[in-house]
């Protein structure tokens, strides 16, 4: 399984690092078009490799279009959120798009069976940009998996359960129209709702959507950036695509919306592997299938905004 990170900064080292530890993979290709980035950290990850002894073959480039023969790319280039300022995912659509569009550009020619996975925000729409000019079959972004595992952490914190026994995910869009799928929620076996009143427990369900909302702001303001709770959540998502689990992660994928003129990437429950399986779109309420198709909407905006800039 030969992986390329392209983007070797704040989020993809981490990235890369817990893929190597995972031994998902035989070879890695690392790419920064930052002289010298891309080849300090395959040292790094050379000698990480040594202590588990792991026999992996880790390249790296300086140029997109080097990297070849990929299975999964995974794309983080881009400007990331500022420590401090005031700023949503979605500002950063503009100058990230054109980037995302050159990596699709460079890399598809060289890669043609490759597997695309999006992680530049606002991710939800660079997975459009990158389907649009790579013309990938398979492109998806990491969606609202991370937030799902904020959101079981935080409801196992607030109802004192182990976060094994939770399970539950977040959809819409990555950012500000992220919400719970509460219907999907169940704590040991049992709806949410029905294991809460059971044990005579309020449900806060406010206080734990405006954590998921925010508590990455709390980490960029506090470390300057998130690393290893995303990190952790697209190894996860590679991991599912390597070894074909078909487990379910609220990844964005392509959806159709009546309201919408083309299919939209939008945070979903998926069961995911080598192919993307079947959403629980179906399973979700009237409510939750409405705030997805507003979230939809947000996303597609962002889009195409960002689509008439590069042309």
């Amino acid at each position: 399984m030969h992986i390329a990170q392209i983007g070797t900064g704040r989020v993809g080292r981490p990235t890369a690092y817990s893929i190597l530890c995972s031994k998902i993979a035989d070879k890695i290709t690392l790419c920064d078009v930052k002289p010298g980035l891309a080849a300090a950290f395959t040292n790094e990850l050379n000698h990480v490799a040594a202590s588990i002894g792991l026999d992996v073959e880790i390249n790296f480039c300086e140029k997109n279009d080097d990297v070849a023969g990929a299975d999964i790319i995974l794309i983080s280039a881009g400007e990331p959120r500022i420590s401090g300022v005031k700023m949503s995912r979605r500002d950063l659509a503009i100058q990230n798009a054109g980037i995302v569009k050159n990596i699709s550009e460079a890399t598809a020619a060289k890669n043609s069976d490759a597997k695309y996975v999006v992680i530049t925000n606002p991710v939800d729409a660079m997975a459009m940009v990158c389907k649009k000019y790579s013309k990938a079959d398979f492109v998806i972004s990491t969606g609202t998996n991370i937030e799902s595992l904020r959101f079981r952490f935080k409801l196992a914190q607030t109802l004192g359960v182990p976060v094994s026994q939770v399970t539950g995910w977040v959809g819409g869009e990555h950012g500000d129209m992220a919400f719970p799928f509460w219907s999907t929620t169940k704590i040991f076996g049992l709806p949410v709702e029905e294991y809460a009143a059971s044990k005579n427990q309020l449900l806060p369900k406010n206080e734990i959507t405006s954590y998921v909302k925010t508590v990455s702001k709390f980490i960029v303001d506090n470390i300057g950036g998130t690393e290893y709770g995303p990190a952790a959540s697209f190894r996860d998502i590679v991991n599912a695509i390597a070894n074909n689990t078909g487990e379910i992660l609220s990844i964005s994928t392509p959806f159709r919306f009546a309201e919408i003129s083309e299919p939209t990437f939008v945070g979903l429950p998926v069961h995911l592997g080598s192919n993307i399986g079947p959403s629980l779109y179906k399973n979700l309420i009237k409510s939750e299938q409405e705030d997805l198709t507003e979230a939809a909407k947000t996303i597609y905006q962002t889009y195409s905004k960002a689509i008439e800039n590069l042309e």
